[in-house]
């Protein structure tokens, strides 16, 4: 596949998020990761972000190609880089996203940088994630839900938006018990088995052990789902539209609201 010389304002907004000084590659880094795809660091001397973009530039003019961007944007993102760090990759996965989809490219959890649909204008971005937020404050959905309609997490599709809600689950049920497992797991521990931790209503008639029931396997079937930890296999390119974004964002907004008002089991009451 033949890559397209990046435009030299974006090559250069590429730049500035990877060579950030307070969240970017270290110097040595930058230093280390040219050297390893074969780039000559001809500016050793600038600035981190400017010492990249002439690299890069340079590269560009003389193959023709940019190739060696999207290259060096694989070799630095590369998931094994960051498993001591894994909401720093997906925080720099988001700044470099909103900046790639201008190109028609966006950066995977997998670390390797794909095709999209180009997004022509910041506005086009905007409008999508405004329409997606209006229509989720129209049912009123839950607060930790409408913080994911940001105009990054749909500016190809809505799963972003999904997923990102998806862990805001996760992270609250870590908050309420302060237990350290993951996902499906983590919602086990904490309302699972006959001697659960956490309770969702009274626990003590046969119709609430089983609301019980379905609460965890609601939490658990979205983790499956949609939640997709930087270190798992991506799910890809999901076609999700707009109704589908609605429809379960309106589920995790559901699962938000009963977890605020899930109580510890504090009489360990028990199912017989």
């Amino acid at each position: 596949m033949e890559t397209a010389p990046f435009d030299d304002r974006y090559l250069e907004q590429i730049c500035k998020v990877i060579g950030d000084t307070n969240t970017g590659l270290t110097g040595a880094d930058i230093g280390r990761y040219l050297d390893d795809i074969g780039l000559d660091d001809v500016s050793p001397g600038s600035t981190k972000w400017a010492r990249l973009y002439v690299a890069l530039q340079a590269s560009q003019t003389e193959s023709g190609s940019g190739k060696d961007v999207i290259r060096f944007i694989e070799h630095a993102m590369n998931p094994v880089n960051y498993w001591r760090s894994p909401e720093h990759f997906a925080t720099k996965q988001g700044e470099l996203n909103r900046v790639l989809s201008f190109c028609g490219y966006r950066l995977e959890d997998d670390g390797h940088v794909v095709l999209i649909k180009p997004t022509k204008t910041l506005g086009e971005a905007q409008q999508r994630a405004t329409s997606l937020d209006d229509l989720l404050e129209s049912r009123n959905a839950h607060p930790d839900v409408l913080k994911v309609c940001k105009p990054e997490l749909v500016v190809d599709n809505y799963y972003h938006a999904v997923l990102e809600a998806a862990k805001s689950i996760n992270t609250k049920i870590k908050a309420k018990s302060g237990f350290t497992e993951d996902a499906s797991k983590l919602a086990g521990r904490a309302f699972g088995g006959n001697t659960p931790e956490f309770v969702i209503n009274a626990f003590v008639m046969e119709s609430q052990w089983s609301e019980q029931i379905g609460f965890l396997n609601l939490l658990q079937g979205v983790f499956s789902a949609f939640r997709n930890p930087v270190a798992h296999e991506p799910k890809g390119e999901w076609p999700l539209d707009e109704q589908d974004a609605l429809d379960i964002l309106s589920l995790i907004s559901y699962l938000h609201r009963r977890l605020d008002k899930a109580i510890k089991n504090s009489d360990n009451k028990t199912r017989s």
